[in-house]
């Protein structure tokens, strides 16, 4: 398999869950602003929709979305825990985290990563995440992780977009729950080894 990724970017959440389940994998960076890969390709060509992640399997078959890459790569080592058995309750509690994730957060700080997005769209958006991270530190009370004791890919992907709030003048601080959240992920040895593959930790 072949991971493609930009640094940071959400492609670090399947790039850690790959990490956690022991997987082999070639690891692909693209440049998001010329669309070019490590090795010289038309990242284009690879996946049309022009941003990682791009999951590229050993039979040439691809798979892009990283809550759908994070959710194949568990279901191919479930032995790791990194999602929970299709069908039970607590898969789908894991797959509802993904989705608002995706929905509610990841989309939330896109604009705040564009230079020509006006200040106004950027404190809505600064506004909406807040409301979000309110409700996300109340659900984090008295637990570790998301779903229970248990790290899944629902923490990976959280983990990675929340720390883009670093980058972009979010300030988290309010809410202690999601600090020691984001300070309990960082410490794992596997998200440590990611951080450090993308060059994100010396």
């Amino acid at each position: 398999m072949k991971l493609y990724y930009s640094p940071a970017a959400c492609s670090l959440s399947p790039h850690i869950a790959l990490r956690e389940a022991g997987l082999k994998f070639e690891l692909e960076k693209v440049d998001n602003k010329t669309k070019r890969t490590a090795s010289g390709a038309n990242f284009l060509e690879l996946n049309a929709k022009g941003y990682v992640p791009l999951l590229v399997l050993d039979d040439g078959r691809t798979l892009t979305e990283g809550p759908v890459i994070a959710q194949y790569i568990a279901d191919l080592k479930p032995e790791s825990g990194l999602a929970p058995p299709n069908g039970t309750w607590e898969r789908y509690k894991v797959q509802e985290w993904l989705n608002f994730i995706t929905s509610e957060l990841h989309k939330n700080f896109s604009p705040l990563f564009r230079p020509d997005v006006a200040d106004e769209v950027k404190k809505y958006a600064r506004a909406n995440i807040a409301k979000r991270v309110e409700w996300i530190a109340k659900q984090l009370e008295g637990r570790n992780y998301l779903v229970g004791e248990q790290f899944t890919i629902a923490d990976s992907y959280l983990f990675v977009v929340l720390s883009w709030a670093k980058f972009t003048d979010v300030d988290l601080t309010a809410w202690p729950a999601v600090g020691k959240f984001l300070e309990r992920v960082a410490a794992r040895p596997k998200v440590q080894e990611a951080l450090k593959a993308e060059g994100l930790l010396k």
